[in-house]
């Protein structure tokens, strides 16, 4: 082998494993936002379980919200230990802050998910889709980004705790927030 084919093959390792190495970081970016998608559904998912255990006691129909009646009930929760460990690991965000978080919750710096998307609904009074309530978050609210299912599970959840009313208008699915009576 000549020193000229010895260099040709070291600088086509080096160029092959110069490539390999940004394949690498670009999967690892790819899974690192996956990751913190994963961890921001499953604070939502430990929150709906929570819920859940709430509502377990309700085995008579008429004590439960008036929108719960029509709809299958919630599957029991199975794990309910775990919701506690869930919430103890939030999620982190480009806009999260590095100083110390006070209280179990640690988020009080911003509203809830499903606060906001309350006060999106209480601006209509026509039922509303979860896809144009998400589109409407995003441009009020550009440092959230939840996903399309995030949003789903949240109004799910409005709807177990009766602030907010289910419409299903053949296979879509619409929402609008509950009138309080001051009565």
């Amino acid at each position: 082998m000549t020193s000229q084919s010895a260099a040709t093959l070291r600088s086509r390792y080096v160029a092959q494993a110069a490539s390999d190495l940004e394949e690498n970081r670009r999967r690892q970016k790819e899974l690192e936002e996956r990751l913190s998608v994963l961890k921001q559904e499953e604070a939502l998912l430990a929150d709906i379980l929570t819920l859940a255990e709430r509502y377990e006691g309700f085995a008579d129909a008429s004590r439960l919200p008036e929108q719960v009646q029509d709809e299958p009930a919630v599957a029991k929760a199975k794990a309910p230990t775990r919701a506690a460990a869930r919430r103890s690991a939030p999620a982190k965000s480009a806009t999260t802050t590095t100083a110390p978080k006070a209280g179990a919750k640690g988020k009080s710096h911003q509203p809830l998910l499903g606060d906001l998307l309350a006060e999106l609904l209480g601006r209509y009074e026509e039922p509303r889709p979860a896809k144009e309530l998400r589109d409407e978050l995003l441009k009020k609210h550009p440092d959230r980004n939840p996903t399309p299912q995030v949003v789903r599970n949240t109004l799910e959840s409005l709807v177990a705790k009766g602030r907010i009313r289910r419409h299903k208008e053949q296979r879509s699915v619409m929402y609008t927030l509950v009138e309080r009576n001051s009565g």
